[in-house]
């Protein structure tokens, strides 16, 4: 299921969501610039859970303390896939997130679920040597908070099932709904794997962190 747009118009432009987009881009334009020096680019501010857990480097490119990297990996990508695929889920949800919550909050609330979600994964992987990078766990702190404010929202999404590829509209209770389910079916064969790949349990932790988070922030 790809997300296309939503029927929620924005109350104000979405500055902070528009802000981290263009950043997330000029970042992996920087990273591809670099040519061979990238995997260096990403070992230096990917957060490695075994660094952050003894503060030790597990690289020699690893020279930023390790807990600085809970916000640089947040803005480090793997590939344009990883890159675009981030950036469509966070237009899509983000602009109505930034409307409830302001332009300030919301900031300090995508930056504090991505800390949580890589958090989460460190704590299920402590040993991990490999690099965590990626918006995605913000981002699913950002889907949390916007399946917790607009669950009757309607996603229109591209349906693609084998050679049936349809678009639909879906509610977004619906559609957050089986994405989030699709995350625990697939952590669970991955707990405490250090070899790398996707991170579902950062997601896991973001989204949740969003859903708890937005519910404290909204009352004040």
């Amino acid at each position: 299921m790809i997300p296309l747009k939503d029927n929620i118009p924005s109350q104000r432009i979405p500055f902070i969501t528009v802000g981290l987009i263009i950043g997330n881009i000029i970042v992996y334009i920087h990273q591809l610039m670099l040519g061979q020096a990238q995997e260096l680019f990403i070992w230096k501010y990917g957060a490695v859970a075994q660094a952050i857990t003894t503060f030790q480097p597990v690289h020699p490119a690893s020279t930023l303390f390790p807990l600085f990297t809970l916000i640089t990996a947040q803005f480090v990508h793997g590939s344009i896939w990883h890159l675009g695929g981030n950036m469509l889920f966070l237009w899509i949800f983000g602009d109505n997130v930034e409307d409830k919550l302001g332009h300030l909050r919301y900031f300090l609330f995508y930056l504090v679920c991505g800390i949580l979600s890589i958090v989460t994964q460190v704590v299920v992987a402590p040993n991990a040597t490999v690099p965590l990078v990626g918006a995605s766990g913000a981002i699913a702190g950002v889907m949390g908070a916007y399946i917790v404010r607009f669950p009757r929202a309607r996603i229109m999404t591209l349906l693609i099932i084998f050679f049936f590829i349809r678009i639909v509209w879906i509610p977004a209770l619906v559609f957050l709904g089986l994405w989030f389910i699709f995350q625990l079916l697939v952590a669970a064969p991955s707990v405490a794997d250090t070899s790398g790949g996707v991170a579902y349990f950062a997601h896991i932790g973001g989204f949740v962190a969003g859903m708890v988070l937005f519910k404290l922030l909204e009352k004040y």
